[in-house]
Protein backbone atom coordinates (compact mmCIF):
# COMPACT_ATOMS: atom_id res chain seq x y z
CA UNK A 1 0.00 0.00 0.00
CA UNK A 2 2.89 2.37 0.96
CA UNK A 3 4.55 1.89 -2.88
CA UNK A 4 1.51 2.32 -4.07
CA UNK A 5 0.55 5.61 -2.35
CA UNK A 6 4.56 6.78 -3.18
CA UNK A 7 4.01 5.79 -7.05
CA UNK A 8 1.00 7.57 -7.23
CA UNK A 9 2.40 10.49 -5.50
CA UNK A 10 5.59 10.20 -7.82
CA UNK A 11 3.33 10.45 -11.06
CA UNK A 12 1.24 13.50 -9.69
CA UNK A 13 4.17 15.24 -9.72
CA UNK A 14 6.06 14.33 -12.89
CA UNK A 15 2.33 15.00 -14.35
CA UNK A 16 2.45 18.75 -12.79
CA UNK A 17 5.95 19.70 -13.58
CA UNK A 18 5.70 18.31 -17.43
CA UNK A 19 2.61 20.32 -17.31
CA UNK A 20 3.83 23.28 -15.62
CA UNK A 21 6.82 22.79 -18.31
CA UNK A 22 5.13 22.57 -21.18
CA UNK A 23 3.14 25.27 -20.57
CA UNK A 24 5.59 27.90 -20.54
CA UNK A 25 7.57 26.31 -23.11
CA UNK A 26 4.85 27.12 -25.04
CA UNK A 27 4.33 30.70 -24.32
CA UNK A 28 7.63 31.29 -24.78
CA UNK A 29 7.95 29.99 -28.77
CA UNK A 30 4.57 31.55 -29.80
CA UNK A 31 5.96 34.58 -28.20
CA UNK A 32 9.52 33.58 -29.85
CA UNK A 33 7.45 32.92 -33.01
CA UNK A 34 5.58 36.60 -32.76
CA UNK A 35 8.72 38.41 -32.41
CA UNK A 36 10.62 36.63 -35.37
CA UNK A 37 7.52 37.04 -37.53
CA UNK A 38 7.55 40.69 -37.02
CA UNK A 39 11.67 40.90 -37.24
CA UNK A 40 11.13 39.12 -40.37
CA UNK A 41 8.19 41.53 -41.59
CA UNK A 42 10.51 44.23 -40.77
CA UNK A 43 13.32 43.03 -43.04
CA UNK A 44 11.24 42.34 -45.75
CA UNK A 45 9.86 46.40 -45.55
CA UNK A 46 13.61 47.10 -45.43
CA UNK A 47 14.97 45.22 -48.41
CA UNK A 48 11.84 45.82 -50.13
CA UNK A 49 12.94 47.57 -53.71
CA UNK A 50 11.41 50.66 -55.27
CA UNK A 51 8.48 49.71 -57.63
CA UNK A 52 9.67 49.29 -61.15
CA UNK A 53 6.47 50.62 -62.64
CA UNK A 54 6.69 54.37 -60.78
CA UNK A 55 7.47 57.89 -62.64
CA UNK A 56 9.74 58.38 -59.78
CA UNK A 57 11.75 55.47 -60.44
CA UNK A 58 12.10 55.79 -63.99
CA UNK A 59 13.44 59.30 -63.89
CA UNK A 60 15.76 58.39 -60.87
CA UNK A 61 17.37 55.70 -62.96
CA UNK A 62 17.47 58.21 -66.11
CA UNK A 63 19.23 61.19 -63.71
CA UNK A 64 21.57 58.88 -62.37
CA UNK A 65 23.09 59.00 -65.82
CA UNK A 66 23.66 62.75 -65.98
CA UNK A 67 27.17 63.05 -64.53
CA UNK A 68 27.41 66.40 -62.78
CA UNK A 69 30.62 67.79 -61.14
CA UNK A 70 30.55 66.88 -57.33
CA UNK A 71 30.07 70.97 -56.45
CA UNK A 72 27.11 71.15 -58.32
CA UNK A 73 25.65 67.21 -57.37
CA UNK A 74 26.13 68.89 -53.76
CA UNK A 75 24.24 72.23 -54.60
CA UNK A 76 21.57 70.61 -56.04
CA UNK A 77 20.95 68.10 -53.38
CA UNK A 78 21.06 71.21 -50.40
CA UNK A 79 18.41 72.52 -52.61
CA UNK A 80 16.02 69.96 -52.81
CA UNK A 81 16.57 69.61 -48.88
CA UNK A 82 15.60 73.42 -48.36
CA UNK A 83 12.55 73.03 -50.86
CA UNK A 84 10.87 69.92 -48.53
CA UNK A 85 12.44 67.18 -50.27
CA UNK A 86 14.90 63.87 -49.76
CA UNK A 87 18.34 63.77 -50.94
CA UNK A 88 17.47 60.73 -53.00
CA UNK A 89 14.88 62.69 -54.76
CA UNK A 90 17.95 64.53 -56.61
CA UNK A 91 18.12 61.89 -58.91
CA UNK A 92 14.47 62.63 -59.99
CA UNK A 93 15.12 65.73 -60.18
CA UNK A 94 18.14 65.26 -62.94
CA UNK A 95 15.72 62.96 -64.77
CA UNK A 96 13.38 65.97 -64.83
CA UNK A 97 15.95 67.76 -66.46
CA UNK A 98 16.85 65.53 -68.95
CA UNK A 99 13.26 64.72 -69.94
CA UNK A 100 12.39 68.23 -70.68
CA UNK A 101 15.55 68.78 -72.05
CA UNK A 102 14.59 66.51 -75.02
CA UNK A 103 10.64 66.46 -74.83
CA UNK A 104 10.02 70.29 -75.36
CA UNK A 105 12.41 70.37 -79.09
CA UNK A 106 10.97 67.13 -79.93
CA UNK A 107 7.18 68.70 -79.15
CA UNK A 108 8.36 71.41 -81.06
CA UNK A 109 10.19 70.04 -84.02
CA UNK A 110 6.87 67.29 -84.18
CA UNK A 111 3.63 69.67 -83.88
CA UNK A 112 5.52 72.98 -85.82
CA UNK A 113 8.56 72.71 -87.77
CA UNK A 114 8.08 69.22 -89.34
CA UNK A 115 4.13 69.87 -90.89
CA UNK A 116 5.66 72.68 -92.17
CA UNK A 117 9.06 71.64 -93.65
CA UNK A 118 11.13 74.24 -91.43
CA UNK A 119 13.27 71.71 -89.47
CA UNK A 120 16.32 72.92 -91.15
CA UNK A 121 16.04 76.50 -91.30
CA UNK A 122 18.13 78.89 -88.96
CA UNK A 123 15.10 80.22 -87.29
CA UNK A 124 13.67 76.82 -86.14
CA UNK A 125 17.40 75.58 -85.25
CA UNK A 126 17.36 79.01 -83.08
CA UNK A 127 13.99 77.82 -81.82
CA UNK A 128 15.18 74.41 -80.86
CA UNK A 129 18.60 75.26 -79.29
CA UNK A 130 15.69 77.97 -77.15
CA UNK A 131 13.79 75.24 -76.38
CA UNK A 132 16.85 72.69 -74.77
CA UNK A 133 17.59 75.79 -72.85
CA UNK A 134 14.26 76.30 -71.55
CA UNK A 135 13.96 72.32 -70.72
CA UNK A 136 17.23 72.16 -68.76
CA UNK A 137 16.28 75.10 -66.89
CA UNK A 138 13.03 75.02 -66.40
CA UNK A 139 12.94 72.25 -63.23
CA UNK A 140 16.05 74.58 -61.73
CA UNK A 141 13.51 77.39 -61.40
CA UNK A 142 10.68 75.62 -60.22
CA UNK A 143 13.46 74.26 -57.61
CA UNK A 144 14.57 77.25 -56.63
CA UNK A 145 10.89 78.85 -56.31
CA UNK A 146 9.91 75.93 -54.18
CA UNK A 147 13.18 76.72 -52.02
CA UNK A 148 12.19 80.15 -52.04
CA UNK A 149 8.91 79.89 -51.00
CA UNK A 150 9.66 77.47 -47.99
CA UNK A 151 12.29 79.86 -46.79
CA UNK A 152 9.83 82.45 -46.64
CA UNK A 153 7.18 80.71 -44.85
CA UNK A 154 10.01 79.95 -42.26
CA UNK A 155 11.25 83.00 -42.16
CA UNK A 156 7.48 84.58 -41.28
CA UNK A 157 6.58 81.46 -39.00
CA UNK A 158 9.84 81.89 -36.58
CA UNK A 159 8.74 84.87 -34.60
CA UNK A 160 5.17 82.69 -33.62
CA UNK A 161 7.06 79.52 -32.97
CA UNK A 162 9.86 81.48 -30.97
CA UNK A 163 6.71 83.03 -28.83
CA UNK A 164 5.37 79.84 -28.00
CA UNK A 165 8.93 78.69 -26.94
CA UNK A 166 9.30 81.57 -24.42
CA UNK A 167 6.35 80.97 -23.18
CA UNK A 168 6.88 77.28 -22.57
CA UNK A 169 10.15 77.88 -21.07
CA UNK A 170 9.08 80.40 -18.70
CA UNK A 171 6.24 78.01 -17.23
CA UNK A 172 9.01 75.49 -16.50
CA UNK A 173 9.17 73.12 -18.95
CA UNK A 174 13.10 72.11 -20.50
CA UNK A 175 13.75 73.60 -24.07
CA UNK A 176 13.49 70.41 -26.07
CA UNK A 177 9.83 69.90 -24.20
CA UNK A 178 9.19 73.40 -24.94
CA UNK A 179 10.38 73.35 -28.66
CA UNK A 180 8.03 70.57 -29.56
CA UNK A 181 5.62 71.54 -27.66
CA UNK A 182 5.39 75.02 -29.55
CA UNK A 183 5.24 72.62 -33.07
CA UNK A 184 1.39 71.10 -31.55
CA UNK A 185 -0.25 73.58 -31.76
CA UNK A 186 -2.83 73.17 -34.34
CA UNK A 187 -2.10 76.26 -36.35
CA UNK A 188 1.73 75.21 -37.24
CA UNK A 189 -0.09 71.62 -38.85
CA UNK A 190 1.83 71.28 -42.05
CA UNK A 191 4.54 74.12 -41.50
CA UNK A 192 7.97 73.71 -42.99
CA UNK A 193 9.49 75.16 -39.34
CA UNK A 194 7.35 72.74 -37.52
CA UNK A 195 8.35 69.33 -39.30
CA UNK A 196 12.08 70.81 -38.87
CA UNK A 197 11.87 71.04 -35.51
CA UNK A 198 10.45 68.19 -35.26
CA UNK A 199 13.31 65.96 -36.70
CA UNK A 200 15.72 68.55 -34.83
CA UNK A 201 14.19 66.70 -31.40
CA UNK A 202 13.88 63.43 -32.77
CA UNK A 203 17.48 63.77 -33.34
CA UNK A 204 18.48 64.85 -29.85
CA UNK A 205 16.48 61.83 -28.39
CA UNK A 206 18.64 59.90 -30.10
CA UNK A 207 21.57 60.90 -28.92
CA UNK A 208 22.79 64.02 -31.09
CA UNK A 209 23.72 67.71 -28.73
CA UNK A 210 20.95 70.00 -29.09
CA UNK A 211 23.00 72.21 -30.34
CA UNK A 212 24.39 70.15 -33.05
CA UNK A 213 20.78 68.99 -34.62
CA UNK A 214 20.06 72.35 -34.22
CA UNK A 215 23.11 73.54 -36.90
CA UNK A 216 22.03 70.53 -38.95
CA UNK A 217 18.13 72.10 -38.73
CA UNK A 218 19.67 75.27 -39.88
CA UNK A 219 22.12 73.92 -42.45
CA UNK A 220 18.72 72.02 -43.95
CA UNK A 221 16.95 75.22 -44.41
CA UNK A 222 19.44 77.21 -45.62
CA UNK A 223 17.51 80.59 -43.20
CA UNK A 224 20.24 82.96 -41.88
CA UNK A 225 18.17 83.63 -39.34
CA UNK A 226 17.24 80.42 -37.92
CA UNK A 227 21.30 80.05 -38.58
CA UNK A 228 21.27 83.53 -36.13
CA UNK A 229 18.98 81.87 -33.63
CA UNK A 230 21.43 78.36 -33.52
CA UNK A 231 24.02 80.54 -32.88
CA UNK A 232 22.35 82.69 -30.05
CA UNK A 233 21.21 79.39 -28.21
CA UNK A 234 24.79 78.04 -28.75
CA UNK A 235 26.08 81.24 -26.77
CA UNK A 236 23.16 81.43 -24.12
CA UNK A 237 24.42 77.35 -22.90
CA UNK A 238 27.91 78.57 -23.22
CA UNK A 239 27.25 81.51 -21.04
CA UNK A 240 24.51 80.43 -18.94
CA UNK A 241 22.43 83.53 -19.56
CA UNK A 242 18.71 83.49 -19.68
CA UNK A 243 17.04 81.81 -21.68
CA UNK A 244 13.79 82.92 -21.92
CA UNK A 245 15.12 86.63 -22.52
CA UNK A 246 17.53 86.08 -25.11
CA UNK A 247 14.31 84.22 -26.68
CA UNK A 248 11.95 87.05 -26.50
CA UNK A 249 14.92 89.56 -27.87
CA UNK A 250 15.36 87.29 -30.91
CA UNK A 251 11.57 87.22 -31.73
CA UNK A 252 11.43 90.65 -31.37
CA UNK A 253 14.29 91.75 -33.73
CA UNK A 254 12.45 89.47 -35.85
CA UNK A 255 9.42 90.68 -36.30
CA UNK A 256 10.86 94.24 -36.53
CA UNK A 257 12.92 92.67 -39.73
CA UNK A 258 9.53 91.56 -40.96
CA UNK A 259 7.62 94.60 -40.15
CA UNK A 260 10.41 96.67 -42.10
CA UNK A 261 10.47 94.58 -44.82
CA UNK A 262 7.09 94.76 -45.49
CA UNK A 263 7.55 98.40 -45.21
CA UNK A 264 10.30 98.11 -47.86
CA UNK A 265 7.98 96.15 -50.45
CA UNK A 266 5.17 98.54 -50.21
CA UNK A 267 7.52 101.64 -51.04
CA UNK A 268 8.40 99.86 -53.87
CA UNK A 269 5.13 98.88 -55.12
CA UNK A 270 4.93 103.17 -56.39
CA UNK A 271 7.92 102.41 -58.95
CA UNK A 272 6.55 99.31 -59.69
CA UNK A 273 3.60 100.74 -61.19
CA UNK A 274 4.91 103.48 -62.92
CA UNK A 275 5.37 100.33 -65.99
CA UNK A 276 1.85 99.45 -66.07
CA UNK A 277 0.31 103.01 -66.03
CA UNK A 278 2.73 104.33 -69.19
CA UNK A 279 2.45 101.11 -71.12
CA UNK A 280 -1.47 100.43 -70.54
CA UNK A 281 -3.66 102.74 -68.24
CA UNK A 282 -2.05 105.92 -69.83
CA UNK A 283 -2.57 105.13 -73.69
CA UNK A 284 -6.12 104.57 -72.91
CA UNK A 285 -6.68 107.93 -70.89
CA UNK A 286 -5.21 109.45 -74.24
CA UNK A 287 -7.53 107.37 -76.19
CA UNK A 288 -11.03 108.53 -74.45
CA UNK A 289 -9.80 112.05 -73.53
CA UNK A 290 -8.30 113.08 -77.04
CA UNK A 291 -9.87 110.61 -79.62
CA UNK A 292 -13.48 113.07 -79.76
CA UNK A 293 -10.98 116.55 -79.79
CA UNK A 294 -9.42 114.75 -82.69
CA UNK A 295 -12.14 113.64 -84.70
CA UNK A 296 -14.42 117.01 -84.23
CA UNK A 297 -10.63 118.98 -85.33
CA UNK A 298 -10.55 116.27 -88.25
CA UNK A 299 -14.23 117.24 -89.45
CA UNK A 300 -13.51 120.78 -89.36
CA UNK A 301 -10.50 120.45 -92.17
CA UNK A 302 -12.59 118.06 -93.92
Amino acid sequence: MIYLITALVFVSILLLSLTALHHFVLKRSVLTQRLQGLATERTAKQKKPVESGTWSYKLSRIGEKLKLPEREHSKYMKMMVAAGYRKESVYAFFGCKILLTCLIPACYLLIYAVPRQICFTSQSLLVTVICLIAGYLLPSYWLYSKKRSRQVQIFHTLPDILDLVTVCVEAGLSVDAALMRSTETPQFNGNALAQEIRIANMETRAGKPRIDALKDMAERTMVEDVKSLTSMMAQTERFGTSLSQALRTHADSLRTKRRQMAEEAAAKTTIKMIFPLILFIFPALLVVILGPAMLQIGRIFK
